[in-house]
């Protein structure tokens, strides 16, 4: 079992920064591909970033704004976010899931955590 639990959301004006973080406890935290995911109001929940033994991906729309990052010895996975944008707001979930998972489906994902808001203004 693993637990996922984000912090750093918040208001934030356009073009502004934010930095959201994970920390997971329960099993080895390096063994898991990590991944990040946003809900938008009225919308599916998308694909944003991914990390799996130090190799990342990114979706489109975040691609040289948005930076993926972990440390392992703090179990933390990490969302650097730059340049944000209004159509940035959303919810932002932290997932885990095993080695083989596809990043951008979220139904492979094992484990989610609670979710944390991001809210960009014009």
């Amino acid at each position: 079992q693993v637990r996922l639990v984000e912090s750093g959301g918040g208001l934030v004006q356009a073009g502004g920064s934010l930095r959201l973080s994970c920390v997971a406890s329960g099993r080895t935290f390096s063994s898991y591909a990590m991944g990040w995911f946003r809900q938008a109001p009225g919308k599916e929940r998308e694909f944003v970033a991914a990390i799996r033994f130090g190799r990342t991906f990114y979706a489109e729309p975040v691609k040289g704004r948005f930076t993926i990052s972990t440390d392992n010895a703090k179990n933390t996975v990490y969302l650097q976010m730059n340049s944000l944008k209004p159509e940035d707001t959303a919810v932002y979930y932290c997932a885990a899931g095993s080695e083989t998972v596809t990043f951008g489906r979220a139904g492979e994902y094992n484990y989610w955590g609670q979710g944390t808001q991001v809210t960009v203004s014009s």
